[in-house]
């Protein structure tokens, strides 16, 4: 089985607005059609995949997906879908929507996207929304590294800030997004640290070259196991994102230096990450 930690539900133009819509066409060279439409997923992934789906709360970069709409979509497919509640803490109501997800709508995790929202995740000020996080398993899917936006400030997106966080919430699982890139060396540093803190490897077989030195850092670092599949959906989907794994996997290396360890990446494909989130 395949476990897909990282996919999107957008409806545009009503989930995604500017400047994200008007600045999209820079995620990786050329227009993306956001809308998410089921049978697109189910025809780009293994019949076997479960996945987990967010929406997204960034209100400073237009973007704003009604918890209640994952929900629904999620609940018309039980059996392959695992539903996230989005937060924004810096729009007023966040707690309630916490409670709401959680509670009401059956929403598993937390899709949290500082850059995007423009706030610092390490600040003590929401250390209520990571408590609360811990105390009831809710794992949360954090955006790290770049971003398309011009106005989402990337500062808020280093990983760092997320060592703060797990250090004072220990039992608390995290999921830092695309390894972190291009600060992927920090990010590696994080995951190592930290029982229960990982990173996803969604959005990165477009970049065949960052990709390959990101996993020799992993393979240095010894930190295989801290790696999570995810696609990114609608970015770019499950096959091929695994085929670009694989395609990085053949790459002889560096002359005088092994090359990446293709059983490792196997690993990573079918890595078994509900039951490391809990969510088994």
């Amino acid at each position: 089985m395949i476990v897909d930690v990282h996919s999107h539900l957008f409806d545009c133009p009503e989930h995604v607005g500017d400047p994200f819509a008007a600045e999209a066409s820079r995620a990786h060279g050329g227009e993306v059609d956001l809308t998410v439409r089921w049978s697109e997923y189910a025809a780009t992934a293994p019949a076997d995949t479960r996945t987990i789906v967010v929406g997204g709360k960034a209100r400073r970069s237009g973007l704003w997906v009604d918890d209640a709409a994952v929900a629904a979509y999620v609940a018309a497919r039980p059996d392959r879908l695992i539903g996230y509640l989005a937060l924004d803490p810096t729009q007023p109501g966040w707690r309630d929507e916490l409670e709401h997800g959680h509670r009401d709508l059956g929403l598993r995790g937390i899709k949290l996207m500082p850059m995007y929202a423009g706030f610092d995740p390490a600040d003590p000020a929401y250390d209520d929304l990571y408590a609360y996080a811990e105390r009831h398993g809710l794992p949360l899917l954090v955006h790290t590294g770049t971003t398309f936006v011009s106005a989402a400030p990337l500062r808020y997106a280093l990983p760092v800030h997320l060592d703060e966080v797990a250090i004072r919430h220990p039992e608390l699982r995290m999921v830092l997004a695309h390894l972190g890139h291009p600060y992927e060396g920090e990010c590696i540093a994080v995951i190592r640290k930290h029982r229960h803190v990982y990173a996803d490897v969604s959005a990165l077989h477009y970049r065949p070259f960052q990709l390959w030195h990101s996993l020799r850092l992993v393979q240095d670092y010894g930190v295989w196991p801290k790696l999570l599949f995810g696609s990114d959906y609608p970015f770019t989907t499950v096959d091929a994102s695994i085929d670009g794994l694989r395609r990085v996997g053949r790459v002889p290396g560096i002359p005088g230096l092994d090359p990446l360890d293709v059983d490792q990446i196997e690993q990573l494909i079918h890595r078994p990450s509900l039951d490391l989130l809990g969510l088994a």
